[in-house]
């Protein structure tokens, strides 16, 4: 049936919520509402924003437990276990990646389903009539931002991708917009949307009950994220690349509502007591409920071995996370980062590292791990340190090394001159390229950053490169001999590329 042949593509994700040819024993549900006839009022479209909104949460998407498809590609987290359940996602860390990975095509699919809540928001948004334009004009900006977002994942995952910017309602629709286009293609639809939402009148920085939402500080940062990655992915205009990104990462800094970064402690910004308050260096994440069984966090309590009482009052038996060596080996001595983010579980079905940063062991939270801290997608140390890598790629070396230094001295941690002059640094971080690669890993970690930060600063010979030189004996159970060119990107799910094989072709090396 053609239903059921949709069924196994992105494409059933495009299509959510609207129709296709039906067979003769496929029966409508009459019950259905179209999704046309369900924008009638503004509160209908905030309702459709909000399900946009939602979409981020899953681990299939850029959610907490979305570490999978990043920090267990990249050198930081892994799986101790490659076995039984383990073994799909194993697969992402041991560079062994199959294009029938389900897990893989969750991702693909979770991903498209998102960018379809916001065409149809940015599609049928003209059929409701505003009492104010700013208040159509903020829905707009929102979900252009979101559109954007999911695209910048799936260009640096899968390179070219098919793009889609409206609701698919015919099968005919469905056969039309399932090829590839190029990475350029990709990158032009995103920057034009960031473009467009920041001609909105968002606030700069979304705080109190509308914390979680976008502002133009996150959309600056987005933006200037993306023409960074430009300059390093594609072959043409990378001055001017470098140029914007330039811009529109200073434009986002300069919205910070603190004076210098060392005003706001690192333990601060993860500090579940302290968010509520409003967390300054927040420019942009998922906000999570203490306590709440649907919408709480449960990355502590995940992360919790056997043993050990840090992380949550949830009790759990298993080994919990994986934080490799490469990782811990990598913080400098008295960096309290460390101390903060990482903790030895020495329990002896353990002893082995785990994650500490969302800590909540607090009554609230319940003995269930409801943890309350959010997820963050972008903060002011991760633009700070942006800024510095756009700086050093444009030779202006003394203003790179002011933001490195800024980001350091919060840290507790020596400035950058002073460290280089370490034997112990300066061998381990020669350049200042390496040295702000490393500053990232550290201040970053866990926070899904760590496999983009690695691709844009290495060509994918020197990718290969980098991750062969690391010793295995604290990589952990995945094989670095795995590593090959193809592990740039992603295979195009089977399914993707068994629909239309010219067109969906498959990445080399799959």
């Amino acid at each position: 049936m053609k239903t059921q042949k949709f069924t196994i593509i992105f494409l059933v994700a495009l299509m959510t919520f609207t129709s296709c040819k039906k067979s003769f024993v496929e029966q409508t549900d009459p019950n259905a509402v179209p999704v046309s006839d369900s924008f009638k009022t503004e509160s209908d479209v905030l309702l459709a924003v909000n399900g946009a909104y939602a979409a981020l949460r899953s681990s299939d998407n850029i959610g907490e437990g979305s570490g999978l498809y990043t920090d267990e590609r990249s050198d930081d987290t892994g799986r101790d276990d490659a076995q039984s359940n383990a073994g799909e996602p194993f697969q992402f860390g041991d560079f062994s990646l199959l294009p029938g990975n389900t897990y893989l095509k969750s991702h693909w699919l979770n991903l498209y389903q998102a960018i379809t809540r916001c065409n149809n928001v940015t599609f049928y948004i003209d059929k409701v009539t505003f009492a104010s334009a700013s208040t159509k004009g903020q829905y707009l900006a929102q979900v252009k931002f979101l559109r954007a977002l999911m695209y910048f994942q799936l260009v640096r995952k899968w390179g070219p991708v098919p793009i889609v910017t409206v609701p698919l309602i015919s099968a005919a629709d469905v056969s039309t917009y399932t090829y590839r286009q190029s990475e350029a293609a990709v990158y032009a639809q995103i920057v034009a949307d960031l473009k467009d939402a920041l001609t909105s009148d968002l606030p700069n920085l979304q705080t109190g009950a509308n914390a979680g939402r976008v502002g133009k500080a996150a959309i600056n940062g987005l933006l200037g994220q993306v023409y960074l990655t430009m300059a390093s992915t594609l072959t043409d205009g990378k001055a001017d690349n470098l140029t914007n990104a330039n811009t529109y990462l200073t434009a986002c800094y300069n919205m910070r509502p603190f004076t210098t970064l060392s005003a706001i402690p690192y333990a601060d910004v993860f500090d579940v007591n302290k968010k509520t308050a409003t967390n300054g260096e927040a420019i942009f994440e998922i906000v999570n409920l203490q306590g709440n069984v649907t919408y709480s966090s449960s990355i502590a309590a995940n992360n919790q071995p056997l043993g050990e009482t840090i992380n949550s009052l949830k009790v759990t038996p298993g080994v919990g996370g994986n934080v490799t060596r490469d990782l811990v080996n990598d913080y400098e001595t008295n960096d309290p980062r460390q101390t903060f983010s990482v903790k030895y579980a020495a329990a002896t079905a353990v002893l082995d590292y785990f994650v500490t940063k969302y800590r909540d062991a607090t009554a609230t939270a319940t003995v269930n791990g409801y943890g309350g801290n959010n997820t963050p997608i972008m903060r002011y140390a991760d633009i700070i340190l942006l800024l510095a890598e756009c700086n050093a790629n444009q030779g202006n070396t003394a203003l790179a090394i002011q933001y490195l230094d800024m980001v350091r001295a919060r840290a507790g941690v020596p400035p950058y001159a002073v460290a280089s002059a370490n034997p112990a640094y300066s061998s381990k971080y020669p350049t200042l390229k390496l040295a702000i690669l490393h500053e990232r890993r550290v201040e970053l970690a866990f926070e899904h950053t760590r496999w983009f930060d690695l691709i844009r600063t290495f060509t994918t010979a020197e990718l290969v490169a980098f991750f062969k030189a690391k010793s295995q004996s604290t990589f952990g159970l995945a094989k670095l001999a795995n590593f090959t060119t193809k592990d740039r990107y992603y295979p195009i799910p089977l399914d993707e590329y068994k629909l239309d094989p010219a067109r969906m072709y498959q990445n080399p090396g799959y």
